[in-house]
């Protein structure tokens, strides 16, 4: 009897410690950026943590170690759900979101006017986020349906 005793006043310490961090965490308030995984570039390398800032000059990957990788003119160019190899070292229930990107200087209108087809500073990057932040992240890199006003 007196181990249930035990047992139920531990039961109550770790749910009130619990509660605790909770209570801090709320507190802080969430931060900034949508939480993900990325792999620079799409279909090489490995999946790094990091986070995706949107702005007004377009969205950037921040990796948790390295330097920021800007997704100027960035588009998504299709969504899909990770396979049994990609689950292992990410989120099985995550959803790959592949972008291209072109460089600042495409977005200006400089050299060439193609607009990140093929330039030196474009490329192309994979970012797999959680469902729920899936909206959040399209409407950071938008599809190019997304460009043209329909009539």
């Amino acid at each position: 009897m007196i181990e249930f005793l035990a047992l139920a006043a531990a039961a109550v310490g770790v749910g009130w410690l619990v509660r605790r961090r909770h209570r801090q965490r709320v507190a802080a308030g969430s931060p900034d950026g949508i939480p993900c995984m990325a792999r620079h570039p799409a279909g090489a390398g490995r999946w790094r943590m990091g986070r995706v800032f949107p702005g007004p000059g377009g969205a950037r990957w921040v990796p948790r170690r390295g330097e920021p990788v800007p997704l100027p003119g960035g588009r998504a160019t299709g969504v899909r759900v990770p396979s049994v190899k990609e689950g292992i070292s990410i989120n099985p229930g995550s959803r790959i979101v592949a972008c291209t990107y072109g460089t600042v200087e495409d977005d200006a209108g400089g050299e060439g006017g193609e607009g990140g087809e093929g330039g030196a500073g474009g490329g192309s990057i994979e970012i797999a986020v959680m469902p729920l932040d899936l909206r959040e992240l399209l409407a950071a890199v938008p599809p190019p349906e997304a460009d043209t006003p329909s009539p």
